[in-house]
């Protein structure tokens, strides 16, 4: 009889993961992209075993909040309870997005009028100056609090039985990271800075900033841009998580010089590309919304000059108005070249280029508007003279032995040939086309450089300009399309960034099939450099702007935009075809290992330490 020898499996503790996001059911900016997008491949990997944390705002949470029932099942739920029972405000449901993700949203006024002593603890602690910071910074801090009270009693209640990881994202859901690990709660933290708050102020003031990024103070700039508590908040919490993340190579030096630590790990940003996926639609999909672009365009120009639709381009640009560091000066004096290369070679082409970003305005300029209103009022009075002189023409075909075509003016009635020549004659103009679609608050860079430039929309210019103050929504009269289908209506996104930690604009023009410019600075052009060698063959043109000087990457970009034009209408779909075969690359089924990766090493770190 032989002994047989029993080995026990090792027993797998289970997880949970806890994502903490200012922006979570909170649309800001691009962190809402980054969670909301990756939510789906999340719920897939953790199913129940995952939840957000985040600010309760009523009116954000009105449309995309689901309240749920809390029982005493989990510890989760009887921490909420819990934070009840202490006299806090505390939202608990579903995030109304693909995967309806559980979220856990605190009512930050239910914590106000504790605001001092809770900022006294925190300079007592650890020493951060939050005396006189801007309102934003309080709110930030009174959920730190909510969230340190809520992650703690959640430890305790879950005695160990289950590895507890809570990831936050950026510094404004990071206030409570210092003193969670003060405290010693069980858990094992990451942290991901997006964007440094030194860098993104220090790219728009110092010039060269990325060859002097190591000469810099870090405290005295905080000191100097009054945002020392929220580099504070962000150095601390990025010393003090088990590992730290960033999005890209080049926000990684960011962290080393302005947050006193290496990143261990890079996480890229992807997308959701399923929700954008239009399989063989997309092309009929450009068409569509070209066609809705082509109409403004009409609107816009063609009271004073007329071109060829089937020979012009739509070219944008979009995102926040940060003048240098969105590249909209690089952009601007490429379009100045490009123009004059147009028309040294007499290129039948017309470009039109909107900017899209948002500025303080009074209103949508009333001419813009009048001229948009009768160019509709022409195209219905050419709608009633089609249905008329259809009519009439039909009944003459049927009723005639003559073989030739008649003479269709003499189907039109007096009546509607007056109306269409008074309508036209009102229309027409001698007047340039406006440059900028609304009444501006005050002149700005974008303004001056047109005029430095002279791209005024002038007759014999190839390159036209349509600067738009305000973000595109399906309610504005002037395109009549949300901003998905504005992209899709386009031929070419640009953006040609200086200080870009990620980059989510290019990432949509492709996931939608369009082209797009981005630069060697965005973290999203670094890191399709180094995953893909022939990346301009798939419709991603990458300006070079870490060993070039300013004026040979405007060249660059006006060499890129004039080799664009000259493409045919054959080469354009393919490039659209190429550019949307290839987002799939930037899924977040695809980019979610690189999550997994920082969060298994923060177990292992936090079992070390053990």
């Amino acid at each position: 009889m032989t002994n047989e020898v029993k080995t026990r499996k090792p027993v797998v503790k289970k997880k949970f993961l806890v994502e903490v996001a200012w922006e979570t059911c909170n649309q800001v900016g691009g962190i809402y992209t980054v969670i909301r997008t990756k939510v789906p491949s999340m719920v897939e990997k953790w199913g129940d075993d995952y939840a957000l944390l985040g600010p309760y705002f009523p009116q954000t949470a009105a449309a995309e909040f689901e309240a749920l029932p809390v029982g005493e099942d989990t510890p989760m739920e009887r921490a909420i309870l819990w934070m009840r029972e202490q006299g806090y405000q505390v939202h608990y449901g579903n995030w109304l997005i693909t995967g309806k993700p559980k979220i856990i949203l605190f009512d930050i006024a239910s914590i106000y009028d504790q605001i001092n002593a809770i900022k006294g603890r925190i300079w007592e602690n650890h020493k951060i100056s939050t005396l006189g910071v801007e309102e934003l910074v309080n709110q930030t801090i009174a959920l730190g609090e909510l969230i340190r009270l809520f992650i703690g009693k959640w430890a305790q209640e879950n005695q160990n039985k289950k590895d507890l990881i809570v990831h936050f994202h950026e510094w404004m859901a990071s206030t409570c990271l210092p003193d969670l690990k003060k405290e010693k709660v069980k858990i094992s933290t990451v942290f991901t800075t997006h964007a440094t708050m030194l860098g993104r102020y220090l790219a728009g003031n110092v010039p060269n900033f990325y060859d002097v990024i190591d000469t810099f103070d870090w405290y005295k700039e905080a000191v100097n841009y009054g945002i020392e508590a929220q580099a504070s908040f962000e150095r601390q919490a990025a010393q003090k998580a088990d590992v730290l993340t960033t999005v890209s190579d080049i926000t990684a030096k960011e962290c080393q010089y302005f947050l006193g630590r290496i990143p261990e790990l890079i996480l890229p940003n992807g997308l959701n590309i399923q929700r954008f996926a239009a399989l063989h639609e997309h092309q009929n999909l450009h068409s569509k919304y070209k066609q809705n672009l082509s109409e403004f365009v009409m609107g816009h120009f063609f009271q004073s000059q007329a071109f060829d639709l089937d020979q012009t381009l739509y070219l944008f640009t979009s995102g926040r108005f940060e003048y240098s560091n969105k590249g909209y000066d690089l952009t601007l004096d490429a379009l100045a070249l490009l123009n004059q290369k147009m028309k040294e070679i007499g290129s039948k082409k017309t470009v039109v280029m909107f900017f899209v970003t948002k500025q303080p305005y009074h209103s949508i300029d009333p001419e813009v508007l009048h001229s948009r209103a009768v160019l509709d009022e022409i195209r219905e009075n050419c709608s009633a003279i089609e249905k008329e002189v259809g009519e009439k023409l039909f009944l003459a075909a049927a009723s005639s032995n003559n073989l030739q075509l008649p003479d269709l003016n003499n189907f039109v009635d007096e009546y509607w040939r007056l109306r269409l020549r008074r309508t036209v004659q009102t229309w027409k103009s001698t007047s340039r086309p406006k440059v900028v679609t609304h009444l501006l608050k005050q002149e700005d860079d974008i303004i001056r450089n047109l005029h430095r430039t002279n791209l005024l929309n002038n007759p014999e210019d190839k390159v036209k300009i349509v600067y738009h103050p305000d973000f595109i929504v399906s309610t504005n009269p002037l395109f009549g399309l949300d901003y998905s289908q504005f992209v899709r209506g386009c031929h070419l996104g640009v953006f040609p960034s200086y200080y870009e930690p990620w980059g989510y604009t290019p990432l949509e023009c492709m996931a939608r099939g369009v082209p797009t410019v981005t630069s060697d600075l965005s973290g999203f052009g670094d890191y399709i450099m180094q995953i893909m060698r022939d990346y301009e063959q798939w419709g991603v043109s990458v300006v070079n702007r870490k060993s070039q000087t300013y004026q040979e990457s405007v060249e660059q970009l006006a060499n890129n935009l004039f080799k664009f034009t000259q493409q045919s209408q054959r080469e354009r779909i393919t490039q659209r075809n190429r550019v949307e075969s290839i987002s799939d690359t930037f899924d977040w089924s695809n980019l979610r290992s690189y999550y997994d990766t920082a969060h298994e090493l923060a177990l292992m770190k936090k079992r070390n330490k053990a």
